[in-house]
């Protein structure tokens, strides 16, 4: 089975992590997710569920027709995220492609029609393709909005869910700091698991 094969046909049943609801991006970053077994979900996998995730976050219209291309824009845009929420948890320098393809986002966003010039028309204002005039807008939402966490006051709550395999991003919360009660519970058994082992051994 194909990974995409698999992210159709496993449903992870996980809430949206905790800051997600505030933080779109940091939604974005969570839509794809590694599951215990070696399986792999992606939720902007298929233009389908792009669209799905754009509509559901108030992005896109229900018939905007995302077609591949512009579902691939989706998700490099969350690969870059992702580089750079993982430089903020672990304090590393920003990678400069994701920088780069971030700022390329917030620079997209478009503000007018372009102007053009063809031997019929002469001057005139050009529209650009509708859907991806709706994906340049989302993507610089979102890349504005990566910004915001990223400089803003949670950037410092932003942590990794230590849960393994699970590799999807949070706002700690008080003392809690897995991304859902199933992550919680595999990492409590885990540690259980060890001790009795470590027992059993000695």
């Amino acid at each position: 089975m194909s990974e995409t094969d698999t992210a159709e046909t496993v449903d992870p049943g996980l809430p949206p992590a905790p800051g997600a609801e505030h933080y779109p991006a940091l939604d974005l970053a969570n839509s794809a997710i590694a599951l215990p077994g070696g399986q792999f979900l992606d939720v902007l996998g298929t233009p389908s569920g792009a669209n799905q995730w754009l509509v559901d976050h108030n992005l896109a219209p229900a018939d905007a027709g995302m077609q591949e291309i512009c579902a691939a824009r989706l998700r490099s845009l969350r690969e870059q995220v992702r580089a750079l929420l993982a430089a903020q948890v672990g304090g590393h320098p920003a990678p400069a492609t994701a920088l780069a393809a971030v700022n390329d986002a917030l620079t997209r966003v478009p503000t007018a029609s372009p102007l053009g010039w063809d031997s019929v028309r002469g001057m005139h204002r050009t529209a650009p393709h509708p859907i991806d005039q709706i994906v340049d807008q989302a993507l610089g939402i979102l890349a504005a909005d990566a910004a915001d966490l990223l400089t803003g006051p949670d950037a410092e709550r932003l942590t990794a869910c230590p849960s393994a395999p699970c590799n999807r991003y949070l706002l700690r919360a008080g003392r809690r700091q897995w991304c859902s009660v199933r992550c919680g519970d595999r990492a409590r058994a885990a540690r259980a698991y060890a001790r009795r082992t470590q027992t059993t051994t000695d």
